[in-house]
């Protein structure tokens, strides 16, 4: 059984962050354990003091940025990413994630 994310939370998150915004929105709850969980398996990291910031929030990893692109709506037929993404068994485990990226057909 494939584990479901609610995919337009997760790139309303990524854009949060990478637009460094704090609000996550009226979800604040699943969006709060879903930035954890982002975090965890390497799809944010910390802000450091000496990439200009001063070791505080969030930015995207490469990562990241891979998932954003894949889920963005903004782009013409995220639906298939998001169908594949959801055929996984948990599709945010770091390396099924970069397994499931690598392949050219998921875009």
């Amino acid at each position: 059984m494939s584990k479901r994310y609610d995919w337009d939370l997760i790139e309303r998150l990524l854009h949060d962050v990478q637009n460094s915004v704090a609000n996550a929105g009226a979800s604040e709850a699943s969006a709060t354990e879903l930035k954890a969980l982002l975090h965890e398996r390497g799809f944010i990291g910390a802000h450091t003091s000496g990439a200009g910031g001063n070791g505080e929030g969030a930015s995207l990893t490469p990562r990241g940025a891979s998932l954003l692109a894949l889920i963005d709506s903004s782009i013409p037929g995220n639906d298939h990413p998001r169908q594949v993404l959801d055929e996984q068994a948990d599709a945010l485990d770091p390396e099924t994630f970069d397994e499931v990226a690598a392949k050219a057909q998921i875009a």
